[in-house]
């Protein structure tokens, strides 16, 4: 698979324009990050129950020798704010997705977009492990719970498995790891409930606390 930039992905269907219910009271916000091309534009798009909002550009001759393009040579657009689209979870929750831009230049957008935030994924292409440290610097810097979940890219010849992707991100046993594929929606909605048990056993564990 290769899921960065990809508009008509195997597995996505275009998301029709949903209204909002009455009902919905609780806006739950979870940010989508990671290392450039790693698929944040493609999962929030094969979840988002409406037409997502997206900031993507064309990369140009500007960005050669700024943004680290090895690995995700066939990309030709860029994120350069966020990406942004909802799932209701009943008719009273509904989540909010915003994707940040995984290039170094805009990381000091990640700050901003991480307040107020309940939980994020963090996306991991096991081609670039390395451009996946920096979320999960921020994060626990912030405090802000979050999940692992690798997109599995065709053509990845090295495969490491959740084990060596743990280690290699120095991941405690209780943040979850999971496999995913972002072009496939019921696969991005896995990831999305994998956050919410997570956050979830998290607030059960501290009411739990004497």
């Amino acid at each position: 698979m290769d899921s960065a930039g990809s508009d008509t992905a195997a597995g996505t269907v275009p998301a029709a324009r949903v209204p909002l219910g009455l009902a919905a009271d609780t806006g739950l916000k979870i940010v989508v990050v990671g290392g450039f091309g790693v698929g944040k534009t493609t999962l929030v798009r094969s979840v988002s129950e409406i037409r997502p909002l997206n900031t993507e550009e064309v990369m140009t001759r500007a960005g050669v020798g700024v943004d680290e393009t090895a690995g995700v040579g066939r990309k030709s657009t860029t994120t350069v704010a966020f990406d942004f689209g909802r799932i209701s979870l009943d008719e009273r929750k509904v989540l909010y997705l915003f994707g940040a831009p995984g290039q170094e230049r805009f990381w000091f957008l990640w700050d901003r977009l991480f307040s107020g935030t309940l939980g994020a994924v963090v996306l991991v292409d096991t081609r670039r492990v390395s451009d996946s440290w920096y979320a999960v610097d921020r994060l626990e810097h912030h405090g802000t719970p979050f999940v692992v979940a690798v997109n599995r890219f065709d053509g990845d010849l090295a495969a490491f498995s959740l084990g060596e992707i743990r280690q290699a991100l120095s991941l405690g046993p209780e943040v979850p790891l999971i496999d995913c594929d972002a072009r496939v929606r019921s696969s991005g909605k896995y990831v999305l409930i994998t956050l919410v048990d997570h956050l979830r056993a998290l607030a059960e564990a501290r009411e739990g606390k004497p």
